[in-house]
C-alpha cells in the first residue's frame, strides 16, 4: 500500500498524473510549435545563434551609462 492508500486507488491517481503530464505537454507543443527539422549540415562553430537579443541590448545599455 504505497503513501497509505489502497492500490486500485493509487493507480487510479497515477494514471490520471500521468494523462494529465502528456495533455500539457501536447497543449505546450501545440501552442509553441517548435521547429524539428533536423539540418542536413550541422552547424559550424558560432554560426548557431542562442542568446537573448533583449539581454544582449539592455547590456549594451548599460555598459554606455
Amino acid at each position: 500500500m504505497p503513501a497509505g492508500v489502497s492500490w486500485p486507488r493509487y493507480l487510479k491517481m497515477f494514471g490520471a498524473s500521468v494523462l494529465s503530464m502528456f495533455a500539457g505537454a501536447e497543449v505546450v507543443h501545440r501552442y509553441y510549435q517548435p521547429d524539428l527539422t533536423i539540418p542536413e549540415v550541422p552547424p559550424k562553430p558560432g554560426e548557431l545563434q542562442t542568446e537573448l537579443l533583449g539581454l544582449k541590448a539592455k547590456q549594451a545599455a548599460s555598459e554606455k551609462h
